[in-house]
């Protein structure tokens, strides 16, 4: 009898050299948890709801067929999301990002929602060896620190893709002097200073650069100022909530530039076509990439999206943030494992069919973003730039302020 004993340790003592004790524990994964670290309150609010109806919208699919199939495990694994919320700042995001890895012991994060927050959360991520794709935001500066974040991988486009075709587009329209605000941050920053260059080079004058604090209840003086000074253009690089605030008050105060372009939120159906009217906004500008003639699956992900929030998506990102999603489902059932690093070369080498179309990364950097100019026309956020991707001529110049 101990003879048997003996022979029967030294067989497992062989198994758990073969196959480590991991490789045994890992039959037992029953699910995919993935955290996030978000705003559900503060300024940022706003602009993190698409992205929370993106990811749950997700979430829910994939659930509903049983979860994502990870060969390692042999069976679909359902994802559980924990969420938690960053109250729109910066440092709770950075310390809810350690507590999901450390103490919850997530598998995957979720990107925070903003150029910013991003920004910060990179490098973390990258210190725990996490997989993080940064779907909303694109700061410039990534590209000096990308080589350091291996795990990192940006999906957004960034200023200097997108500054070029507005000026292009106000170029082509013939407009002489321009008027820019900003909001005080990493997004508002680099949005302008890229921006007043590429105006230089053809041959529009920038007569206003004025920046704006986070959290401003008033913008109706920069906009006295842009007035005053004749502007043909008016460049809001905005936040959502200064969107729908500086629109209303170009509107109140008989503000009517030839162009009028407002940043982040205003590619917003709910957000702002709906919140102001779509025949308030008829002829306003603002970046987006997308809108659902571009693509059968565009069209697809818009009744989707519908069908389950009753309302439409934003037509800046959240394309993007899906496909992303889809790319990386397609990632880990590839790899055929929960692994890091296994899963992250995939993803920095191969790619993957989404609604989008073709999706794939260059050096870290979603290679095929359109970088595009959008306009409300008709309730519908068409792409006027570049040329190329146009789903509608542009309106120019703008069309007086409709007054409810």
């Amino acid at each position: 009898m101990g003879n048997l004993k003996f022979k029967v340790c030294i067989i497992l003592s062989i198994l758990f050299i073969v196959f480590p004790f991991t490789a045994f524990s890992q039959t037992k994964a029953d699910k995919i948890r993935i955290g996030h670290a978000i705003s559900l309150s503060g300024p940022a609010t706003i602009g993190a709801k698409s992205m929370n109806q993106v990811y749950d919208l997700w979430i829910e699919e994939v659930n509903a067929k049983g979860g994502i199939y990870v060969k390692e495990y042999d069976k679909r694994l359902p994802i559980e999301l924990i969420r938690y919320d960053d109250k729109s700042d910066l440092g709770t995001m950075i310390k809810q990002m350690e507590k999901l890895v450390l103490d919850d012991k997530v598998n995957f994060l979720l990107p925070p929602f903003g150029t910013a927050f991003l920004y910060a959360a990179a490098p973390v991520a990258n210190k725990h060896g996490y997989i993080l794709m940064g779907s909303t935001g694109g700061a410039i500066k990534l590209k000096e620190i990308i080589s350091g974040l291996p795990y990192f991988f940006s999906v957004l486009n960034f200023a200097d893709t997108q500054m070029p075709v507005l000026a292009d587009l106000l170029a082509e329209f013939g407009v002489k002097k321009a008027a820019i605000i900003y909001i005080a941050d990493l997004h508002g920053i680099e949005y302008s200073s890229v921006v007043v260059p590429e105006l230089g080079l053809k041959g529009i004058d920038v007569v206003m650069v004025n920046s704006y604090p986070p959290g401003i209840k008033d913008l109706s003086p920069l906009l006295k100022k842009a007035m005053a000074l004749n502007a043909d253009a008016f460049l809001g690089f905005t936040y959502p909530a200064e969107t729908v605030l500086v629109t209303r008050q170009a509107m109140e105060i008989g503000f009517n530039p030839k162009v009028f372009e407002v940043n982040v939120g205003s590619s917003g159906s709910t957000t702002f076509k709906n919140a102001l009217g779509a025949d308030v906004v008829e002829g306003v500008i603002g970046p987006g990439g997308w809108n659902a003639k571009i693509s059968p699956g565009a069209k697809e992900f818009v009744d989707k999206f519908v069908k389950r929030w009753n309302e439409e998506p934003e037509y800046w990102g959240t394309l993007q943030w899906y496909s992303s999603l889809q790319f990386f489902q397609q990632a880990i059932e590839k790899a055929g494992t929960l692994n890091q690093k296994k899963i992250r070369d995939i993803m920095a080498t191969e790619k993957f069919d989404t609604a989008l179309g073709p999706f794939w990364f260059e050096k870290g950097f979603f290679a095929n973003h359109p970088g595009a100019i959008s306009q409300w026309q008709k309730g519908v956020f068409e792409i006027i730039g570049p040329k190329e991707k146009r789903t509608a001529v542009p309106i120019f110049p703008k069309p007086e302020w409709h007054k409810k």
